[in-house]
């Protein structure tokens, strides 16, 4: 039995009611709503604009357009898809404005110019010991490994992997197909694995010495 649809029912409910008290001028009450996502909100900036301050800045107008634009929302999704797609809006129209496009991608017969970030599970990576992780060099090597993924596969990489969300909020987001999600995901924990496996018995830069990153 699935015990998250009344869980999943009594968390929308609530959303309703923190909405509409805010349209009706409890402004205190958009705290509340937005408190739960503040994370994913920046989480997700950053992921494109791969800058503290720029993600910040970007979470901020994020966050002032959803509050502006709150009565227009519509229950047919979840307020957090609602509010993480404001945020990428936000972000990818920073990027523009700003001309950036300074990302390498791993794979160089599918450079495109999009967005950046890290996963929390891929694929055959699910064994890694939860202390191992905690290791900075580790750690890094991983941040690494996604930071240098093309925009296309880290944005949908973040959504899915890191930010938990479904197919369907991350295909509200991004505005893509079904068949894209999946195709771009798949391809990114691929990028991935092969970015991280010269960690395991080879060096992570060919012609470098050999560097153990990973300590199992």
């Amino acid at each position: 039995m699935n015990t998250d649809i009344p869980a999943t029912s009594q968390l929308r409910t609530n959303e309703a009611e923190l909405i509409k008290s805010v349209c009706d001028g409890k402004r205190e009450a958009f705290y509340e709503l937005l408190q739960p996502y503040e994370r994913m909100v920046y989480a997700t900036a950053m992921s494109i604009v791969k800058n503290p301050a720029d993600a910040e800045e970007v979470a901020q107008e994020a966050v002032l357009k959803a509050f502006a634009n709150l009565a227009s929302f519509r229950a047919e999704s979840k307020f957090s898809t609602w509010m993480l797609q404001i945020t990428y809006n936000e972000a990818k129209m920073k990027l523009r404005k700003a001309r950036s496009h300074l990302y390498e991608s791993l794979d160089d017969q599918q450079q495109t110019d999009e967005g950046d970030y890290y996963p929390r599970d891929f694929a055959d990576w699910r064994p890694i010991p939860c202390e191992v992780l905690e290791e900075s060099e580790t750690r890094q090597a991983i941040q690494n490994a996604i930071a240098s993924l093309s925009p296309c596969y880290r944005e949908v990489l973040i959504l899915r992997d890191l930010q938990n969300l479904s197919i369907k909020e991350t295909m509200t987001i991004l505005g893509l197909s079904k068949a894209t999600v999946k195709t771009r995901l798949h391809r990114a924990r691929l990028l991935l694995r092969d970015s991280l496996a010269p960690g395991i018995d080879g060096s992570w830069i060919k012609g470098q010495d050999y560097r153990k990153v990973r300590s199992w």
